[in-house]
């Protein structure tokens, strides 16, 4: 399987290429579990159904929130220990 993480990486701008497209993934991740979760909050207080039930927003927020931790983890792994921050 040839991919991203197949080969070691050639230089720092191949590597912030690949990071920054972890990071997108978290933020889009931790949007869509904030939108579910204020809708869920709304249909709660409302008592009334908006698509789904008050409960299932709330749950997809949880599992849109916990898909995003994954990634949140190798972004903050791979900018600590490749040093990615430190600049040369």
């Amino acid at each position: 399987m040839t991919g991203r993480w197949a080969q070691p990486f050639k230089d720092r701008k191949e590597l912030l290429g690949t990071i920054n497209s972890m990071g997108l993934s978290f933020h889009i991740c931790w949007f869509l579990g904030a939108i579910f979760a204020i809708l869920g909050i709304i249909a709660g207080a409302m008592n009334t159904v908006v698509g789904l039930g008050p409960v299932y927003w709330l749950l997809l927020s949880i599992a849109a929130f916990l898909a995003g931790i994954p990634m949140l983890v190798t972004w903050a792994l791979a900018m600590k220990l490749l040093g990615v921050g430190k600049g040369k």
